[in-house]
Parts: structure tokens; C-alpha cells; sequence
């Protein structure tokens, strides 16, 4: 393993690895209005109810402070509130400008610009951290494990949401056809956005080719996280959850 890229480059939509993160940005900026629609059709209504539960599950208690990386339009952040009890205990960060826009209309949380490659925070900061829907789009597992570990507190904990590819054929094919077919129709239908509707065949795309879960635990092993886990909801939904050790 080199520590590189959690899916190959994707001629499609780049050319090179230097490519990545400018494209996605960009493609998220375009779809940013349209976000929490097309999460909200991706999992049929019950996205907000499972990361609350995935955040209970993973550790996260009343007056922690969370940081949510990758927070896009605070999907994961508005689970965490009445959690945490305390909007002004959570941080969000996001490359994406226009996410951050939207989530700021949402939220009453800090939020920051930014990567996971490369967070803004002195270490030993926070008492969680969740990423959701995003390792995807990150460009080197080990550096991003690394400054997750390094930001939290001792006995800090953090959460990965992901989607998996199933191991069976038929789920894999229903959601492939659910993700290239129908949801980038519904999208144009519904918004005229071409960055939305992109932005669910990207989604298939970067799901498919995403190196497979004993990678993505052996990265966070070999990142010093201990009590390193995955648990996984309806063969796809993926829940990786690491400790910073004491």
C-alpha cells in the first residue's frame, strides 16, 4: 500500500491525482443548492435519523466537542446538536465555499474552510470526529488519518460514514442503476443543475472504485487509531470508528 489516493484517478473527470481536489470543489460548489435534495433521495428520506444513530453508536455524548470534516451542507453537524446539547461545541469544515453558504443557513456552528489533508486546529482539540460521505474525495488516507489523530484529544474517537459497494451482485446492480439512471433524471427534472446531477453518477463512480474496507482499517490502524472497528447497516452503509489511545 502506498498511503495514496481511497479510489484511482477517474479519467472521466480528471486526468491526474493534482486534478482531484479542484474538480471536486468545483463540482460541489455548482451542486451546493441542491445538496441536501440529493442526499435526501439517495437514502430515501432516512439519512438524518441514521447518522444520529451512527453518531450515538460511535461514542459521541452530550457536551463533547465535535469536529465534522468534510461537513458540506452539516448533515452530520445537525444530527450531532442535540447530541452534543451545545451548537457552539461542533466545528464544520469544508473545502466547498457554496457548502459552506448553505450550511451556514442551516447551522449556527463554526465553520471553516478547509481539508482533511491538512486541518487548521492545534492537536489535541477535540473530543470527536466524524467525516461523512467523504473519505472518497480524499487524496492520501495516511496524512488525513494522521491529522484526524492528531487533532483529537486522548481517548478521542472518530467516525467514518461511508458507502460500500455490497457483496451482492443484485444490490450491486440495483444501486448502480438507482444512482446512474434514475437519480441523475430526477435531478435534472427537478433542478436544471448539471453539477447535481454529476454529482450522483460521480457519487456510483468514486463508490465503485474506492479501495475495499480492510484497507480503509488497516490505514487507520497503521494512523495509531486502537480499538479500530466497521459496522455495517443494510451491506452498504459502512460505520469505521477509531480511538486516539490515552
Amino acid at each position: 500500500m502506498t498511503g495514496r489516493e481511497p479510489h484511482p484517478v477517474l479519467p472521466k473527470y480528471y486526468e491526474s491525482d493534482a486534478e482531484r481536489q479542484p474538480f471536486v470543489t468545483a463540482l460541489f460548489d455548482g451542486a451546493a443548492r441542491h445538496y441536501d435534495r440529493v442526499c435526501a433521495l439517495m437514502s430515501l428520506g432516512s439519512g438524518q435519523w441514521y447518522r444520529r444513530q451512527a453518531l450515538e453508536r460511535a461514542g459521541l455524548r452530550h457536551g463533547m466537542t465535535l469536529l465534522d470534516v468534510a461537513t458540506g451542507t452539516g448533515l452530520v453537524a445537525r444530527s450531532a446538536v442535540p447530541i452534543v446539547g451545545d451548537a457552539q461545541r461542533i466545528v464544520g469544515l469544508d473545502p466547498s465555499r457554496g457548502m459552506l453558504e448553505q450550511a451556514r443557513k442551516a447551522l449556527g456552528i463554526a465553520l471553516v474552510q478547509g481539508r482533511a489533508d491538512e486541518l487548521p486546529f492545534p492537536g489535541n482539540h477535540f473530543d470527536f470526529l466524524s467525516i461523512g460521505y467523504a473519505l472518497r474525495h480524499v487524496g492520501d488516507l495516511d496524512v488525513a488519518f494522521g491529522e484526524c489523530r492528531r487533532v483529537l484529544k486522548p481517548g478521542g474517537r472518530l467516525l467514518v460514514l461511508e458507502i460500500t459497494r455490497s457483496p451482492s451482485a443484485v444490490t450491486r446492480a440495483v444501486t448502480r442503476f438507482y444512482f446512474q439512471q434514475v437519480l441523475p433524471r430526477i435531478m435534472w427534472a427537478t433542478t436544471r443543475s448539471e453539477p447535481a446531477r454529476m454529482l450522483t453518477r460521480y457519487y456510483w463512480d468514486t463508490i465503485a472504485a474506492c479501495v475495499p474496507p480492510p484497507v480503509i482499517l488497516d490505514y487507520l490502524t497503521r494512523s495509531g487509531f486502537v480499538d479500530v472497528r466497521r459496522v455495517v447497516f443494510g451491506g452498504c452503509l459502512s460505520e469505521y470508528v477509531g480511538v486516539k489511545a490515552a
